[in-house]
């Protein structure tokens, strides 16, 4: 099984000092996202699968176009919900995060100031629709300690269009690691960046290997953004 997963490209997180909330991309971002579709566009892939917001769903296009694959949401790859800031000050945005960031590292599973939802639920919401969405393609945890996997299908390959946090929970559900508060700065990925796993066999199963993390190379280094 081999599992690419994408960032998306940079979004339009502010508008006119305002909070954008499920921002398009930027005219960088729409950039980003036919570097992506230039450089995975003559791969073959099973499956391709988008978050539903916006952001992914526009760095997906050009992908999805070029592979002449039709766009496939899963509701679980949607990113961690924040508050309702849109058309907000940008300023209330930062400061919320700014607090949380302070917290001792057991009390961030409860989330922002203001609403939007608990990284307690959102890890669980991923993990948790992700486990389904593997199993019925014939992929779940060996009940062991150790990070097995049963894999009925060793070859198919999926690519995975979401964000830095969906995409973290991912990685660390993959690899056999326990979730933390923070999954999106665990495992640091550029917008518009190519992450793969691979799955090694083993004589009881198979393990995943990190075998590229947020790879930037197909985009200028004028166009390499966080």
């Amino acid at each position: 099984m081999e599992i690419t997963l994408i960032r998306h490209g940079e979004p339009e997180w502010v508008r006119d000092g305002l909070n954008v909330v499920d921002p398009p991309l930027t005219e960088r971002g729409r950039l980003q996202a036919e570097r992506v579709a230039e450089v995975l566009g003559s791969e073959q892939f099973d499956e391709v699968i988008v978050s539903p917001l916006r952001r992914a769903r526009q760095t997906a296009a050009p992908l999805l176009a070029a592979l002449g694959h039709a766009e496939v949401i899963e509701a679980f790859l949607h990113e961690i919900r924040e508050p309702d800031w849109h058309g907000t000050p940008v300023e209330l945005a930062r400061t919320a995060y700014a607090e949380e960031r302070s917290r001792a590292a057991e009390e961030r599973w409860t989330g922002l100031q203001g609403g939007g939802e608990p990284p307690r639920d959102f890890v669980e919401r991923v993990r948790s629709g992700a486990a389904e969405y593997w199993a019925a393609r014939g992929m779940f945890r060996a009940k062991q300690t150790l990070p097995i996997w049963h894999i009925e299908r060793p070859a198919h390959r999926v690519v995975v269009v979401a964000h830095a946090g969906t995409n973290g929970v991912l990685l660390c559900q993959l690899l056999g690691l326990e979730p933390v508060p923070w999954e999106w700065d665990r495992f640091v990925t550029r917008h518009a960046s190519i992450t793969r796993l691979s799955s090694m066999q083993m004589s009881d199963g198979h393990t995943f290997s990190l075998s590229r993390l947020s790879d930037v190379e197909h985009l200028p280094l004028d166009a390499r953004t966080m």
